[in-house]
């Protein structure tokens, strides 16, 4: 049985960590199965997951072929017992849409020739330009009805609650994300009908005829009035379309839920994954969270798992990957783990053309992250590349394969299309490794956090359908992008973390905002924002709470309607803006407790009139005051009304001030450093650090003040990652510290992989310790010292043998 309880993956009733890796079988001939298995055990992965491809399995309607009659590597149901021999986890990805370069995504040809108006049409009724389809139009659920009832045949005898080995399904893949990028929202006369059914439901007539100019029930002015909107109406079409596509999205995951359970998928999670990360950067992802959580909130047994491409994480991008999972959070079921089903690993030439390489420590870094604010399931994609062969019938298309990369696919991937190992194998198999070792630790581990959160407002991502012909709907959607992502990212998240600072995010849209759950709030707040939300924000800062904002304090609602409930609220009066121009040098003094500070250049200042408040920031030539501290009743702001730059120790004071003052400190001045801690109900904790820069690092580190480690100093080599065990029990031996990282466990046996010039790992127990020759013991009672004399390079293993006394 697998089960999703508070946090944790339970499989049998053990919390579990699943480490897998993606393989994709009808790529690979079938007397290479057993070899990318190998390779996959030996990197240390406990699963494997596949996409499921229509397109390959019925080329032709109705000619389905699951086990191997057209194709032996077509032969489901004998790559997923095969799996089972080789003791892996098996994770289902049937589809629909697969997408993974596969040509049509993975839908059949015959189905658009057969299903033409399954084709949406967008803006001004231009014809999408993705092969995306109208979800819940009837000719296509019929057809992947069929589809879902002969691939569930397969897979439903295979379940882990009935021994087999399948522990998740993924319902489709990436929905929503082609109409997206495209920009054409899926407005064909289906929808459109569906659509104003929708909004009579939401409004009522009478409010929807003073919203819009149009009868919804007349099918040609809906269809000119929706796809052509008008200016007056564009923001309110822009929301209601968010809106209603989210409702889509769930209804349709809902239909292939059912479909799935009919057939006999129980017992196992139903993951619906999140797209939205790129170019090494995390600022979409919130779009895919935004269209997609009310499909995997909607009910239990829902597991989302985010789509992370970062490429390598560095001091540039660090704290967007760290934002991505605490906004998945943010919006989870109690129940709901972060999860990732594409885990980018590999060398990161996916186009074969070398124009791109990964650093070794890419995958690693980004695991090691996701791992420490409480992921529970990592597939990597592409783990094994493989081969595209030609279709039959074959598509008059150029080359007739089933993918759009040409013979061979997954050029980046750790094991080569041709079972050769790239450099990114051994130190991903080396982190996987490490991490199978201490799994049980981890599977039941949080994130030690400190007193704040980041604020996230779903709707403030909700941007992906833009008329083009909109002025109004660009106004907002740029506004909105400028501050809901790189102003807060870039500087105040960036500080928070480099800071020191351990945080999670909430939900301020849709969930309860209280004192004693949420006592300080960092906020990355636009020209627009929800009435309901102002004053849930006026409400909490009234009662006690903290607030720090920083961008612009709001002037409208989300639909460009005038609301200052916020601003009401911190009796502040919005006097202006400046903004930076070509002879229009833009500067900023500090003020206050601020100050001194040196004047800084900024492009952007939103100016105000608190007679109540202290300033903190002034533009230089006009005094006027761009931030500013004030009372809210109970509570405290800091509000930060410009674009300012990531000053670690101004944003620290400004959120000690309010009440939040970040346990872990490390006394390292180039910072650059990544740390957080993790920890089980019996106290047993990791310290996870990472070094984001090519460079060492020597440090000392401190909690609440006092020393960690003993005071001893950590030397954190270039581009490395480690997880140091504070208070962790292993039968009879009780690791105090280590400034090594546990590498591998038996039950005579630790072994460490040494990070320091001097290891020391501080032990408790009633056994006999015995050591190879190039480490020492210290006693001093009831602490045993195991110093290394060697320093990593000239090892790779620090061994602790233990035994009963007299064994």
């Amino acid at each position: 049985m697998i089960e999703l309880r508070d946090k944790t993956l339970l499989i049998d009733g053990r919390p579990r960590l699943v480490l897998s890796g993606e393989v994709h079988y009808f790529r690979l001939r079938r007397e290479d199965w057993q070899d990318r298995l190998d390779k996959l055990k030996a990197a240390g992965c406990n699963a494997v997951a596949s996409y499921i491809p229509w397109l390959c399995h019925e080329t032709v309607e109705g000619r389905i072929d699951l086990d191997g009659r057209t194709r032996p590597e077509l032969d489901l149901g004998a790559f997923i017992d095969l799996c089972q021999a080789n003791g892996l986890w098996f994770i289902a990805r049937p589809g629909p849409f697969v997408m993974a370069e596969m040509k049509n995504e993975g839908l059949p040809y015959w189905i658009y020739e057969k299903h033409p108006e399954i084709v949406p049409a967008g803006w001004d009724g231009k014809p999408a330009t993705t092969p995306t389809v109208d979800y819940l139009a009837p000719g296509f659920l019929d057809a992947a009805r069929r589809w879902y009832d002969a691939v569930m045949a397969v897979i439903a005898p295979r379940l882990q609650p009935g021994g087999g080995n399948v522990i998740a399904l993924q319902l489709d893949n990436e929905i929503g994300m082609l109409s997206w990028v495209s920009n054409c929202p899926d407005l064909t006369e289906n929808v459109l009908a569906d659509f104003a059914a929708w909004l009579k439901a939401r409004h009522g007539l009478e409010a929807l005829r003073q919203r819009y100019p149009f009868d919804p029930d007349a099918p040609e002015a809906r269809r000119d009035g929706i796809r052509s909107p008008a200016e007056n109406y564009a923001l309110a079409l822009m929301r209601d379309l968010g809106h209603y596509m989210r409702d889509r999205f769930a209804r349709y995951v809902a239909t292939l839920r059912v479909w799935a359970e009919n057939a006999g998928i129980r017992g196992i999670p139903f993951v619906v994954n999140i797209h939205g990360t790129g170019g090494g950067r995390g600022f979409g992802f919130p779009i895919g969270i935004s269209q997609l959580y009310p499909s995997y909130t909607q009910d239990a047994g829902y597991l989302s798992g985010s789509d992370i491409y970062f490429g390598n994480l560095t001091f540039d991008n660090f704290q967007d990957l760290y934002l991505c999972n605490a906004f998945m959070e943010a919006v989870h079921r109690p129940e709901q783990p972060l999860a990732s089903m594409e885990f980018e690993c590999g060398d990161g030439n996916y186009g074969n053309t070398y124009g791109n390489r990964l650093d070794p420590s890419a995958a690693d870094f980004k695991a090691r992250m996701c791992l420490a604010q409480g992921a529970r399931l990592i597939n990597y994609y592409l783990f094994s590349g493989g081969r595209n062969y030609k279709l039959d019938p074959a598509p008059q298309d150029g080359d007739g394969r089933i993918a759009v990369t040409g013979e061979r696919h997954g050029f980046a991937a750790p094991v080569d299309p041709e079972g050769r190992l790239n450099y990114s194998y051994p130190r991903l198999a080396s982190l996987t490794r490490t991490v199978a070792a201490v799994a049980d630790k981890l599977a039941t581990m949080r994130e030690e956090r400190d007193p704040l959160a980041f604020g996230f407002i779903p709707d403030y991502f909700m941007t992906e359908y833009r008329y083009p012909a909109s002025a109004a709907m660009a106004d907002i959607i740029r506004n909105l992008e400028a501050n809901r992502g790189p102003g807060a990212w870039e500087t105040m998240a960036r500080a928070m973390l480099l800071g020191g600072y351990r945080f999670g995010a909430v939900d301020i849209q849709n969930r309860a905002l209280d004192v004693a759950s949420t006592p300080v709030l960092a906020l990355g707040s636009a020209r627009y924002m929800d009435a309901s939300v102002q004053r849930k924000l006026a409400d909490w800062l009234a009662a006690g709470g903290g607030l720090l904002l920083y961008g612009e304090v709001p002037q409208y609602g989300m639909e460009g309607e005038p609301c200052t409930v916020l601003a009401e609220a911190l009796g502040a009066q919005i006097s202006g803006f400046r903004q930076a121009s070509e002879r229009y040098f833009l500067s900023l003094a500090a003020d206050g407790w601020a100050a001194p500070r040196p004047e800084v250049r900024t492009h952007f200042a939103q100016t105000f009139a608190v007679p109540s408040a202290r300033a903190l920031l002034r533009v230089c030539d006009t005094g006027e005051i761009c931030g500013f501290e004030t009372a809210v009743g109970n509570g405290r702001a800091i509000v930060i009304g410009t674009a300012y730059p990531c000053d670690i120790a101004l944003f620290r004071t400004a959120l000690e001030r309010l009440g939040a003052v970040a346990a872990l400190r490390h006394d390292c001045e180039d910072h650059g450093i990544f740390m957080t801690s993790t920890a089980n109900a019996a106290g047993e904790r990791f310290i996870h650090l990472l070094n984001l820069d090519g460079f060492d690092k020597r440090f000392r580190l401190y909690e609440h003040g006092q020393p960690l480690f003993g005071g001893r100093e950590i030397e954190l080599q270039a581009r490395d990652g480690v997880m140091l065990p504070l208070a962790m029990r292993f039968g009879e031996v009780k690791i105090e510290y280590a400034t090594a990282e546990i590498a591998a466990v038996s039950p005579d046996c630790i072994e460490f992989r040494p990070t320091q010039r001097l290891d020391v790992i501080a032990v408790e127990t009633a056994r006999e310790i015995h050591l190879s020759w190039h480490d020492e013991l210290q006693q001093d009672t009831p602490t045993t010292y195991v110093v290394s004399l060697r320093p990593p390079p000239l090892r790779d293993r620090i061994t602790l043998r233990h035994e009963s006394a007299g064994g």
